[in-house]
């Protein structure tokens, strides 16, 4: 069996550092009978936006399949399950709470709690219930504050069952990829709105990190973004500039505003009418001070300036690609915690993410997963390399635990570190699987 190698001293090997594997709900549920219809419903149920045709109803029946799955989870050895709520399983569109929904939930954490694994709980991972979407949804400034309600429901309920709560997962890809880039749910496509949507989505995070700081004031709070180092084409000054106002629109645009209460000025680049409306006092709420930074790595970007003077990101052709088309670079990983390391003072750094999807051939009940075991092994070491050079990483997941609903991929893209056969729901340990494995149970 392949193996994961690390140095004898790694600081990953430390007792202190934290592994974990993530999911996220609307990717595995399934049970939709059993909650409100979200955007990703309404958005799958749109002819051509989801690429097999597929929708998120039945999933990978976690709802009903949790006590195997959580089992499954025990066996690998892992300190931590990163998942995240349906807030349409636990508020009605009545507003009332549906205890039910919240009961699963806290099913899930005291099985986790009897088995020593930490929960780290993420209350909004896209799935924004559709009738709130019916009033606006994230460009509805009174979403910010439903989900403060929504973070005071859950979090007087789990208190301190939950070792770690985050706000948000990646308010980049619900804003830019659903209300700009058209790509994600709601898939509208317009530059104004796309910056409006982050705004509210980040007063959401900062309404609400209050009141998880106010009822679980001993869990780590903080919010996961996801970042991609951007890089220029070519040396010609244009590209290097694109590059630069890429990483300033895709990455700074959510961080800056968290850390340093202020947006970054685009406004050499940005009409007057393309900019954010904000409130006064919204950005000293955004700047609540955070326990910890969730960062989400999967590659880098590279770009190459238009016509129109904006960036347009250059598709990689020359292989490793994952299943996505997406070149594998772990040296973006050191790259990117360094780079925030050098401009922040960044709180404590958790790796929430980190994956890819592979072509899994199932061969005779083994899935022999080479590809995404050395993905593992390179991003591991870009991991060490970072806290040697100063950068304070206190855990690292995998994404993703399951094979899953990929979002508008649909069920084409497999990231899991366990097989599933859809058919029949079986779930399957990888070979990368067993080699994480491997490596956890070894620090026990």
């Amino acid at each position: 069996m392949q193996k994961i190698v690390l140095a004898e001293n790694s600081p990953l090997l430390r007792s202190d550092f934290i592994f974990g594997v993530a999911t996220a709900a609307f990717q595995i549920e399934g049970a939709a009978e059993s909650r409100e219809p979200c955007i990703w419903d309404t958005f799958c149920a749109e002819p051509g936006r989801i690429r097999d045709g597929s929708d998120g109803l039945v999933a990978c029946d976690h709802l009903n399949r949790w006590r195997d799955d959580i089992e499954l989870i025990s066996g690998l050895g892992v300190d931590a399950y990163r998942f995240s709520v349906a807030w349409g399983r636990v508020i009605r569109a009545d507003g009332s709470v549906n205890q039910a929904g919240l009961q699963f939930y806290l099913d899930l954490l005291a099985e986790l709690e009897a088995r020593q694994i930490k929960a780290f709980v993420t209350l909004y991972h896209w799935d924004l219930p559709q009738y709130l979407q019916d009033k606006g949804g994230w460009l509805n400034r009174d979403t910010a504050y439903r989900f403060a309600e929504y973070a005071e429901v859950v979090s007087q309920a789990f208190g301190d069952k939950v070792y770690s709560y985050a706000t948000l997962n990646e308010p980049f890809c619900s804003a830019y990829l659903g209300y700009e880039a058209g790509i994600h749910a709601p898939g509208e496509q317009n530059r104004q709105h796309g910056r409006q949507a982050a705004h509210h989505l980040l007063l959401a995070h900062g309404l609400a990190l209050q009141v998880l700081r106010r009822n679980c004031p001993k869990a780590l709070n903080g919010i996961v973004l996801n970042f991609s180092p951007c890089f220029a084409a070519t040396e010609v000054k244009a590209d290097q500039q694109a590059a630069w106002l890429a990483d300033q629109y895709h990455n700074q645009w959510y961080l800056q505003p968290l850390l340093e209460g202020s947006y970054p000025d685009l406004s050499a680049y940005l009409a007057p009418a393309e900019l954010p409306q904000i409130a006064e006092g919204d950005l000293q709420i955004i700047a609540q001070p955070l326990d910890f930074l969730g960062i989400n790595y999967y590659t880098r970007t590279v770009f190459t300036a238009g016509k129109d003077g904006w960036f347009h990101d250059v598709k990689p052709t020359q292989p490793p690609l994952t299943d996505m088309g997406w070149e594998i670079y772990p040296q973006g990983l050191t790259e990117i915690l360094l780079q925030l390391h050098q401009r922040y003072p960044l709180p404590p750094v958790y790796i929430t993410e980190n994956g890819a999807a592979m072509v899994d051939q199932l061969v005779e009940g083994e899935v022999q997963d080479t590809d995404r075991l050395a993905y593992y092994q390179s991003h591991l070491v870009a991991t060490e390399q970072a806290i040697a050079a100063g950068v304070n990483v206190r855990g690292y997941f995998a994404w993703s635990l399951l094979d899953n609903f990929e979002w508008a991929e649909g069920y084409a893209k497999r990231f899991g570190i366990v097989y599933v056969d859809y058919a029949s729901q079986q779930r399957i340990v990888k070979a990368s699987g067993r080699a994480l494995q491997q490596l956890w149970q070894s620090r026990k």
